[in-house]
């Protein structure tokens, strides 16, 4: 008999109200259950006490007899001290892209940084060209005030 921590909705259309209840995990969602060990009421504010109600003391009883809360619980639970937070990935594996987009990508980035690369190149020479011209007043000017003084 595997047991779950879980959510069971109840509440009128458009206002729901959540039982949070240890049932086995063939059960329906808002079926038979074995013990109810909270609730949670999404429509009262969040700093409202009645928001989330927990009895710590029986949840990590059936925790201890092999109950696995789902992963909405377990953020609950984490919030309430009771768990771990649950490890949740910032993308699916299914949404990952395919081993030709990634080669696509990975050339793609080749070639703007070999671009990139080029323009800093011609950026460097163009400036190194710059230099020399304004030198050269400079340096007439300074023989010129030396003809001058001289």
């Amino acid at each position: 008999m595997a047991l779950k921590i879980r959510l069971a909705r109840g509440g009128a259309k458009k206002r729901p109200f959540y039982r949070i209840v240890v049932a086995e995990a063939s059960a329906p969602r808002d079926g038979r259950y074995v013990e109810r060990v909270g609730t949670y009421n999404p429509m009262v504010p969040k700093d409202h006490d009645q928001r989330l109600t927990l009895n710590g003391e029986r949840i990590t009883y059936w925790m201890g007899q092999g109950a696995q809360p789902t992963e909405r619980v377990q953020k609950m639970l984490a919030t309430a001290g009771l768990a771990a937070a649950p490890v949740i990935r910032d993308q699916p594996k299914k949404s990952a892209p395919g081993k030709k987009r990634a080669e696509r990508e990975a050339e793609a980035a080749e070639a703007a940084s070999a671009a990139a690369e080029e323009a800093a190149a011609e950026a460097e020479s163009a400036a190194a060209e710059e230099v020399p011209a304004e030198e050269a007043p400079a340096e007439e000017a300074a023989a010129e005030e030396e003809k001058a003084e001289g």
